[in-house]
């Protein structure tokens, strides 16, 4: 037997079929891509329609990726009060913490544990309170938050609230809702004619149980300029009642009623909603 003729022949025989695999792979991700891109059009078509039928202007830039989380779930330390206010005993100077040439090192050289781990939220922050959510990865936790109390230019005292996610929790990730059509729905079943979306976030949200452990879910923060916040849930689309954004509960806290936040419908007072819902 000619070896060096069948040596040959192996290796062009695995060359061809390299090659083959190749553009399998190649055909199946262009096609893949193919129908995102259809199906990211399509729902912003959707959304268009939405906004422009209710003259709702939208000011917030919108994530395009096809995304997939998974819910977590956290422990709340209770070492942490968010009811309790603590005073600094060197008081922060707002320009270096808010300011243009603010950095994660001044935050973590502060007195606030683990301030570091945390991030702005412009959207429910006002004058003399700054809200910073903590994160997860690079997805904020919207009710786990460090509250900053300014006077006179500098931060003075600080209330906080820190959780530990769990790791020996195994969830499957899910395909999320666009932010496209979150906001159609949105505009088509919930906000009032002429509504100016100012921020559109994704991120993990809790109910405010009195519990220490409890699942966090994706949702998709929609907040609007008369100061209304919705949180849609990223995996059924189900809707929240909304809230102002200085009526925001420290996680882990209960409201007066001593129940979780709400659900609602279209046309409803409560329950679960998804964005193919139309009103009545």
């Amino acid at each position: 037997m000619n070896w060096s003729r069948a040596k040959t022949i192996l290796i062009c025989s695995f060359l061809l079929l390299n090659m083959i695999l190749g553009f399998q792979l190649w055909s199946t991700n262009r096609s893949n891509q193919t129908e995102i891109a259809l199906d990211v059009s399509g729902t912003l078509e959707e959304m268009n329609r939405a906004l422009h039928s209710k003259n709702i202007r939208l000011t917030a830039e919108l994530p395009t990726d096809v995304m997939k989380l998974k819910v977590i779930t956290v422990k709340y330390d209770d070492n942490f009060k968010p009811t309790e206010e603590k005073a600094l005993k060197t008081p922060l100077s707002m320009s270096a913490l808010l300011g243009k040439g603010a950095s994660k090192e001044v935050q973590k050289q502060s007195e606030i544990p683990n301030f570091n781990l945390y991030q702005l939220d412009s959207a429910v922050s006002k004058s003399g309170v700054y809200v910073f959510n903590q994160l997860y990865g690079k997805l904020p936790l919207f009710d786990v938050n460090v509250e900053l109390n300014e006077k006179n230019g500098e931060i003075t005292s600080y209330r906080q609230a820190y959780v530990e996610v769990e790791s020996g929790v195994e969830q499957t990730e899910q395909k999320l809702i666009p932010a496209q059509l979150a906001v159609s729905s949105l505009a088509d079943n919930y906000l009032s004619e002429g509504s100016i979306i100012t921020e559109v976030r994704l991120g993990y949200h809790g109910q405010p149980y009195n519990s220490q452990t409890q699942p966090m879910f994706p949702h998709w923060r929609i907040t609007v300029d008369n100061r209304d916040i919705y949180y849609l849930q990223a995996f059924n689309g189900a809707v929240e009642s909304p809230q102002k954004g200085s009526d925001v509960l420290p996680f882990g806290t209960q409201g007066d009623s001593g129940k979780p936040g709400s659900t609602i419908g279209p046309g409803n007072s409560a329950g679960p909603s998804s964005p193919d819902n139309k009103k009545q």
